[in-house]
């Protein structure tokens, strides 16, 4: 890389999935970390706090134990360590849940958000990298999802709160020159994922001789993203902000010192042949249990990573069947499970 990674990184969601590990990265990379996470009840409060273990036993690491929806908190974070970039991605997850209890969503993903955005204003830094998500392209039909397809049909409110992000994220490049780039990941998965995740429950049903359910009767096909895959982006973006340039006027770029990248390996895969992969990883016979399609999801997601290209010099594109390894290595230590 030519680019060096900024010295002073604050990660907000330092404790969740891909926070963890973007972290670490970050911490054998020289950099110092300030990590922010609230260690709240969604999933076992357990896995969070053995995903922090292993990095506050690391040199450069600090920990804030704040809400994001608690502005003095967030701005007094920023002041003490005064981060040389952000990497945000701190927020209420999962779609179907934004059916059960809207408001998290609204403190967490909108209050947070703002919160973040603030401190980044008050405290100005060279770089504001925060997590969007393949849901924000909704209804849209068209395959593979670009960054200049509109956007405007989300069908969950996870959605529309992560499009509401990148809004958020767009006024404060255009009002303060805050340089932001908005990544939208496609279905992350790899060691210490969440346990509402696809590959966590079919994993659990599988070694439980329990039928997998199937939605949408197996139909579904997801852009699986390997989280090593992830960080990797993540940290070559780092040292790229975006810079204002008159001759932008796109969805996904414009005059502001901002941009919006895919974050995907653009090779979709059916739900069977992940349960297939799990099986030989696992060495064991799946149960199906084919299921009619859930409110809020979409039948497929296809990343369109051409621009991440452009921008890094990298695509994701570690095979399913390695990163399911991986994952399933991490699996059978037991480490954060129990």
């Amino acid at each position: 890389m030519d680019q060096q990674t900024p010295s002073r990184v604050l990660v907000t969601g330092a404790a969740g999935f891909i926070g963890s590990h973007v972290a670490a990265r970050l911490l054998s990379d020289g950099a110092e970390v300030l990590g922010l996470d609230d260690l709240n009840p969604y999933y076992d409060p357990a896995l969070k706090r053995a995903r922090l273990a292993r990095l506050v036993a690391k040199p450069g690491f600090r920990f804030v134990h704040a809400d994001l929806a608690d502005a003095a908190a967030v701005l007094a974070a920023f002041d003490t360590f005064r981060p040389d970039a952000v990497v945000h991605l701190g927020a209420q997850v999962g779609v179907r849940y934004s059916l059960v209890d809207p408001n998290a969503y609204v403190q967490s993903n909108l209050v947070g958000f703002a919160n973040v955005a603030e401190a980044c204003r008050r405290f100005p830094v060279d770089h504001l990298l925060f997590a969007s998500s393949s849901s924000v392209y909704g209804a849209n039909t068209r395959q593979p999802f670009a960054e200049s397809h509109p956007v405007d049909h989300p069908i969950s409110l996870y959605a529309a709160t992560k499009r509401a992000n990148e809004l958020h994220a767009h006024a404060y490049a255009e009002r303060f020159g805050i340089p932001s780039t908005g990544m939208r990941f496609f279905t992350v998965y790899g060691p210490w994922s969440r346990p509402d995740m696809a590959i966590w429950t079919f994993t659990a049903a599988l070694l439980a001789g329990r039928p997998i359910p199937l939605f949408n009767n197996g139909a579904m096909r997801r852009d699986l993203t390997y989280v090593g895959d992830v960080v990797e982006a993540v940290v070559r973006l780092l040292p790229r902000p975006p810079g204002a340039d008159a001759g932008y006027d796109t969805p996904n770029e414009s005059a502001a010192p901002f941009r919006l990248l895919n974050v995907g390996r653009g090779a979709p895969v059916g739900l069977l042949p992940i349960v297939r992969a799990l099986e030989a990883a696992f060495e064991r016979t799946a149960i199906l249990d084919l299921r009619p399609a859930q409110p809020g999801d979409v039948a497929e997601t296809f990343a369109d990573v051409r621009e991440l290209y452009v921008v890094t010099g990298y695509r994701p594109a570690t095979p399913l069947d390695v990163g399911l390894a991986a994952f399933a290595a991490w699996w059978k230590t037991g480490e954060g499970r129990n």
